[in-house]
């Protein structure tokens, strides 16, 4: 099975957004953006949380995803 991380932190602080603001602006809830950003690796994660979060940062979703090593 493949981990991923999101680069949810490193895209925020681009555009200069808290994770509040990135909450605001995807729809998704605070406590699932901090979660997201707090974990390293991920096994499973919401794809509509996380395509929500991709709109909101006007990036295809192969870019906020990273797919690591496993």
């Amino acid at each position: 099975m493949g981990l991923v991380r999101l680069r949810i932190k490193e895209l925020a602080e681009t555009k200069g957004w808290t994770l509040k603001e990135v909450s605001d602006r995807s729809g998704v809830a605070y406590s699932t953006v901090r979660s997201y950003v707090r974990r390293d690796k991920m096994a499973m994660i919401d794809y509509a949380a996380v395509q929500k979060i991709a709109r909101a940062f006007e990036v295809a979703i192969e870019d906020l995803v990273e797919v690591l090593e496993e």
